[in-house]
C-alpha cells in the first residue's frame, strides 16, 4: 500500500486542525539520489544579498500618463549556488531593451497609485537562431494541461495516451498574471490565455495560443488599442488599488508550477495614494531607478524558495512519480496515475532573491522587509535567531512588526515572533535592529516543516526543518550605523485606514478534496479537487472543465466558505478581489476569528484542514477568473476552476 501520510486529529492553539503523527524528519539532502547536489556541500553565508534592481522602462510612450514596459522572458545562466560551484541555468524576466536586466527573480515593477502600467509580456524562449528551447524540467503531457501538440481542438485538454508518455520536449507557453491586481479579465494572466514562443521551428499543428489568448486579445485591442503579436500579449493594470506588495508570475495552464520554478516571478510594488504613508515614516530607501553601484537600502524585498540542484548546478526537479512515493507502475494509460508529476514538492536548498543562503550586512537600525513566499508547496516559519543551528523550536532574537499583507496595510501593526507565511502569501515587516550591538550575527530560519504543513506547531506537532539545510535562510551580519533613522518605531506607527467590506448578499459552500486512484485503490493522491458542498455535506469535487459554479453578479459581495476535506492546509488564491477572513471553524466547534495579521485585506489564505474558512469578497469587475490552491503541484493537477463575474 502506498500511503503519504498518517495523521492524528488535535487542537493546537484554538486551531483545529490535522496534524502528523511523530515521525522523523524526511533526509531530503538525499533527495533524487545519485546525480543530486548535497546542499550540506554548499556553503552558506558567503555570498551578498541581492537586491532586485528596479525593471527598466521601455524607450518612449504609449500615452504620456501610462508606465510602459517590453519584458520578456528567456534562458541564461545565473551564478545561484556560491562562486566556486557551476553557474544554474535558469528563466527570468527583463526588459528587452536593456538585456542586463534579466535576472532570477525579476528586477521589481515600481508602480504609482492612480498611474496605469501597460507591459508587453514576450515570450523570448527560443535560441539565437530562432529555434525554440525546451523546457529545462520534465512536463507531464498526462495532465489536463495547455496541449500545444493538440492544436485549435485539443488544446487546453487532458490528451489520451496508447502508452505511458515521456516528458513533453516542445515550444514551451507561457502567460503572466499579476497576483494581487485587481483588474480586467483580459489582463489577468489567464491560465487558458497562453502563447508559445514566437520560434521558427514551432511543429506544424500545434496551437501557438491557448482558447481565451485571441477573445482576450480582440478585447485588449478594442479598449486600449495596442496590438498583440505573435509570442506576446499586452496587458493593462489600472493600480487603484491600495499601497501593497504584489508579485509576477508565470500561469500557463498544467505548466505553472515548473515555469516559477524555472525563474519566472518577480515583485510588483504598488506605491502613493491617501492610502500610502508619507515618505521618512517607514524605511528606506528602497531601489529606484539610476540608484548608483553600492547604494544602501533600508527598505528589502525577499522571496524566499526551495530548489534542489544536480551537481552540474542545474536545477533539479523530480522526473517521475516514484521521487514521490515510490510507486512504480503501472501510469497512464494502463493506470490512472500520472507517471511524472508529483503531488508536492520540497528542495532541499533554501534560495532567497536567487541566491542559497545569502548574507545581508545591516546596520543597527529599522528596516522593512517585504516578505513573499514563493515556494512551490512549502509552507516557512520564519524566525530571528542568534544560532542558525539551535535545537528547534529556537529562542527568537528579534520580533517582527508586521504592518501590512496583501492587499495593503493592517489597522494597526501586530508584534510577531515568527511568521508563518504560506506559499503566494506576503507579509510586510519591520524588523528593528537599533538595540543589537555592531558585530552581532543573527540568521534567518525557518520551522516550518520539510512536507506538506498541516497546522500545530514546530516541535509539538511537527518535526520542523532541517536545521542543516532547509532550516536556514539568510544571515543578517549588523555593521555600523552610517545615517541617523528617523523613522518611526513601530509601536508609534498611526497606519492608514480603511473601509471594511460591506453586507454579503450571498453564501457559497464550497470544497477542497483529493482523490486516490480508482484503478489502484491504495495509491494516491491521483489529484486534487476544489468543487461545491452538497446539501448532505459531502464534497461535490470538480475538475477544471466542468461548467462553472460560482458566479457572482456584478458588484456583488458574497461570503465563501471553503470545507477543507483533505489531510493539508492550502493556501486558497482567489484572482482579482481583495477578500477579509471572518473567520475558522471546525464541525461542532465556535467559530475562531481570523488572526490579528489577517485583519487586513487579503488574496491568499491558509484553509487549515478539517476546518471551514470564511472569506468576504466584493466581485466589482466583469469577466472570467479563476481561484485555486497556490501550491503549484496541486493548482497543476486539477485544484483550480474559474469563476465568472456578471
Amino acid at each position: 500500500m502506498v500511503s503519504r501520510r498518517r495523521v492524528v486529529q488535535a487542537a493546537v492553539g484554538g486551531m483545529f486542525v490535522l496534524l502528523p503523527a511523530a515521525t522523523a524528519p524526511p533526509r531530503l539532502r538525499d533527495l533524487g539520489g545519485k546525480g543530486v547536489l548535497d546542499p550540506v556541500k554548499v556553503d552558506k553565508y558567503v555570498t551578498p544579498l541581492v537586491v532586485p534592481p528596479v525593471m527598466p522602462q521601455a524607450g518612449g510612450s504609449v500615452a504620456g500618463h501610462i508606465d510602459h514596459y517590453v519584458i520578456g522572458v528567456r534562458q541564461f545562466q545565473q551564478q545561484v549556488l556560491p562562486s566556486g560551484l557551476p553557474a544554474t541555468t535558469v528563466w527570468g524576466y527583463g526588459s528587452t531593451p536593456h538585456p542586463r536586466s534579466f535576472h532570477y527573480p525579476a528586477f521589481t515593477i515600481e508602480a504609482r497609485a492612480g498611474t496605469p502600467v501597460r507591459v508587453r509580456w514576450k515570450n523570448q524562449l527560443f535560441d539565437r537562431r530562432g529555434r525554440y528551447l525546451p523546457h529545462l524540467l520534465p512536463v507531464d503531457p498526462t495532465l489536463h494541461w495547455a496541449n500545444p501538440p493538440g492544436g485549435a481542438s485539443a488544446r487546453d485538454s487532458h490528451p489520451g495516451f496508447r502508452s505511458t508518455p515521456g516528458p513533453y520536449s516542445g515550444p514551451v507557453p507561457i502567460v503572466t498574471h499579476l497576483h494581487g491586481g485587481q483588474n480586467s479579465e483580459e489582463s489577468d494572466g489567464y491560465t487558458e490565455a497562453w502563447y508559445l514562443p514566437g520560434a521558427l521551428d514551432i511543429p506544424a499543428g500545434y496551437s501557438e495560443v491557448g482558447s481565451f489568448y485571441e477573445e482576450f486579445k480582440d478585447k485588449f485591442e478594442d479598449r486600449f488599442g495596442d496590438a498583440w503579436g505573435r509570442g506576446d500579449a499586452v496587458f493593462q493594470y489600472a493600480n487603484a488599488e491600495r499601497p501593497s506588495t504584489f508579485w509576477f508570475h508565470d500561469h500557463a495552464l498544467g505548466v505553472t508550477r515548473l515555469n516559477v520554478y524555472a525563474g519566472l516571478a518577480g515583485f510588483y510594488l504598488l506605491r502613493g495614494g491617501p492610502a500610502d504613508l508619507p515618505d521618512g515614516v517607514l524605511p528606506g530607501p528602497a531601489p529606484r531607478a539610476g540608484d548608483p553601484p553600492g547604494r544602501k537600502y533600508y527598505e528589502i524585498p525577499l522571496v524566499v524558495q526551495d530548489r534542489s540542484f544536480h551537481v552540474d548546478g542545474s536545477l533539479y526537479y523530480p522526473a517521475g512519480r516514484t521521487a514521490f512515493d515510490g510507486f512504480k507502475g503501472p501510469y497512464i494509460p494502463d493506470s490512472d496515475i500520472s507517471p511524472i508529476w508529483n503531488p508536492e514538492f520540497f528542495g532541499n536548498t533554501m534560495v532567497t532573491n536567487g541566491r542559497t543562503w545569502p548574507v545581508l550586512q545591516v546596520e543597527p537600525r529599522r528596516y522593512r522587509f517585504r516578505l513573499l513566499n514563493g515556494c512551490n508547496s512549502r509552507h516557512l516559519i520564519l524566525k530571528i535567531v542568534t544560532r542558525p543551528l539551535a535545537r528547534r523550536p529556537a529562542a527568537p532574537a528579534l520580533p517582527f512588526f508586521q504592518i501590512g499583507s496583501e492587499g495593503g496595510f493592517l489597522p494597526t501593526p501586530i508584534r510577531r515572533d515568527q511568521v508563518l507565511i504560506a506559499p503566494a502569501e506576503r507579509a510586510d515587516v519591520i524588523v528593528d535592529f537599533t538595540s543589537v550591538p555592531a558585530g552581532t550575527a543573527l540568521y534567518l530560519i525557518n520551522e516550518g516543516p520539510d512536507k506538506a504543513f498541516q497546522g500545530g506547531r514546530a516541535g509539538a506537532d511537527f518535526s520542523p526543518a532541517d536545521p542543516a539545510t532547509t532550516g536556514q535562510i539568510m544571515k543578517l551580519t549588523v555593521g555600523a550605523l552610517t545615517a541617523p533613522d528617523r523613522t518611526v518605531p513601530p509601536s508609534q506607527l498611526s497606519l492608514p485606514s480603511f473601509q471594511p467590506l460591506g453586507e454579503a448578499s450571498r453564501i457559497r459552500r464550497l470544497s477542497l478534496s483529493e482523490q486516490n486512484s480508482t484503478s489502484l485503490p491504495h495509491v494516491g493522491p491521483r489529484q486534487m479537487l476544489l468543487g461545491t458542498l452538497g446539501r448532505n455535506g459531502a464534497a461535490v469535487p470538480m475538475h477544471w472543465d466542468d461548467p462553472v459554479t460560482e458566479n457572482p453578479a456584478l458588484g456583488a459581495t458574497e461570503i465563501w466558505e471553503i470545507h477543507n476535506l483533505t489531510k493539508d492546509a492550502h493556501p486558497i488564491h482567489i484572482h482579482e478581489v481583495q477578500f477579509q477572513v471572518l473567520d475558522r471553524q471546525q464541525a461542532g466547534r465556535a467559530a475562531r476569528p481570523a488572526e490579528p495579521w489577517e485583519s487586513g485585506f487579503k488574496d491568499t489564505a491558509v484553509a487549515y484542514p478539517g476546518a471551514v474558512m470564511r472569506l468576504k469578497a466584493t466581485f466589482d469587475r466583469p469577466g472570467r477568473y479563476v481561484w485555486h490552491c497556490h501550491m503549484l503541484e496541486h493548482e497543476d493537477n486539477e485544484m483550480m476552476r474559474p469563476y465568472t463575474v456578471g
